[in-house]
């Protein structure tokens, strides 16, 4: 008795791989929600979650309350599924129901080309109790490792915005359509940029094999070195094509309650953020592949794509994680950082700023490619090349005259003749660092 030739080491791990991504991605969501309290905690000078633990009110797990409030992912999750799954009236029932998990798939199935671990030197597998042996072999430690495996990550994430537009055409509601709409043009509008900065790194590694763009940052230096510029337009791209802000327009709860989601509720409402980060994640991890070498460390040999022991596998892919990770932190600091953009100022700098500055971009790493600079330093050249091009040519171009702001006569910004405007406090104890002793002078 033989196996059939498909069952092979390569299928094996595949399957591996998913099933161990799979629950690793959708713990690391759970507790990315905790993060981002924790981290807009400290930003606003507060503490954030820090007391439900996981001793479920019994006294024989005491000593696992508090812990630092890590079991508050899962409370809020029991909270979510005890919640009443409301459906409001004259709803579209179907896609109310199917929008949720319209958005959350491609946000699941977007992972498994990533090459988390590179290549692993597998040893024969010797199916027990039997005499079947599957030959082992170099096999890659991915979820599939295809040949158009950047294409495919480029397709998937594009389909995230129909569970988006589904779920708030299909709530009758003018708050969640509007949302939906405003979902709909904004990641158009960000996946031609995205699609244009991919373009410029496929050039310069010259193969859409996620291994092979890896293997060629180790050799040639990390291309965010090399293409700084274009990093900064892909990042930008993937902040708006997973909503997070400040691009965040088709929430903006000051403007439409809760855009999409509004009139959802329980664990329908919960996926709607479940897939927003893990929408965040996936692209983080697409911004490493691209941009921070994948798994590679330099000076590190067990990180070189050439190490193919187990212990290297798996340090490699705690490397690639961590870079993941701190590239969400950075983005939940970016969001509590920069204040959200009018829906105007984004549509405006998608069309008319980096579309062109990409489309640039585009050609100037043509020309280099075609002369045969694709070293680290001429494409950092060009790069600048291309940044200084464009602040010599910002002046030049016709500038926007709506949405300008009118001067409020009398006001601070625009006093009357001959007013003399102060807007720091006068009383002693107002610039007191110390109101209790106001009697001591401060120190400047």
């Amino acid at each position: 008795m033989t196996l059939p030739s498909w069952i092979t080491a390569q299928l094996l791990v595949s399957v591996v791989t998913i099933l161990v991504l799979v629950h690793v991605v959708l713990i690391a969501v759970a507790y990315l929600v905790y993060l981002e309290r924790k981290i807009s905690a400290y930003i606003q000078d507060r503490i954030g979650p820090n007391r439900v633990g996981f001793d479920f009110g019994l006294p024989v797990l005491g000593f696992l309350k508090g812990m630092l409030g890590l079991g508050q992912p899962l409370a809020d999750g029991i909270k979510f599924m005890l919640k009443e799954d409301y459906t409001p009236a004259r709803v579209d029932k179907v896609l109310f129901t199917l929008a949720p998990i319209i958005i959350i798939v491609p946000a699941l199935i977007g992972f498994v080309v990533i090459p988390w671990g590179g290549v692993w030197l597998c040893p024969d597998i010797h199916i027990p109790f039997t005499d079947l042996v599957i030959p082992g072999g170099p096999v890659h430690v991915a979820g599939a490792h295809v040949n158009v495996g950047v294409v495919y990550l480029l397709a998937v994430a594009s389909l995230g915005v129909y569970g988006v537009t589904l779920g708030g055409w299909a709530s009758n509601n003018k708050y969640s359509f509007l949302g939906g709409l405003r979902a709909t043009a904004q990641m158009i509008s960000y996946e031609i940029p995205m699609g244009l900065a991919l373009l410029a790194v496929l050039l310069a590694v010259g193969t859409v094999v996620p291994d092979g763009i890896i293997r060629y940052q180790a050799h040639g230096g990390w291309l965010i070195l090399s293409q700084p510029l274009t990093a900064i337009i892909f990042y930008i791209a993937i902040l708006a094509e997973a909503n997070r802000a400040p691009f965040d327009n088709a929430e903006a709860e000051q403007e439409l309650v809760g855009g999409y989601h509004t009139e959802y509720s329980s664990m329908r409402f919960a996926l709607f953020f479940l897939a927003e980060y893990s929408h965040l994640f996936t692209s983080s991890a697409f911004f490493t592949l691209l941009f921070l070498g994948g798994y590679h460390l330099p000076f590190i040999p067990a990180l070189s794509p050439d190490a193919v022991g187990l212990g290297a596998v798996l340090l490699k892919c705690l490397v690639f994680f961590t870079k993941v990770m701190l590239l969400v932190c950075f983005a939940i600091v970016v969001r509590w950082t920069i204040p959200r953009l009018r829906y105007d100022q984004i549509m405006m700098m998608g069309w008319q700023m980096l579309i062109p500055v990409s489309l640039v971009l585009v050609v100037a790493v043509s020309v280099m490619v075609y002369l045969g600079l694709t070293g680290l330093v001429p494409m950092l050249l060009a790069n600048l090349g291309v940044a200084a091009l464009l602040i010599a040519a910002a002046p030049l171009l016709p500038r926007s005259t709506g949405n300008r702001k009118i001067p409020m006569y009398g006001s601070r910004f625009s006093p009357t003749e001959g007013e003399t405007v102060r807007t720091a406090p006068t009383d002693p104890l107002a610039i007191e660092d110390r109101p209790i002793q106001g009697g001591v002078p401060s120190i400047r």
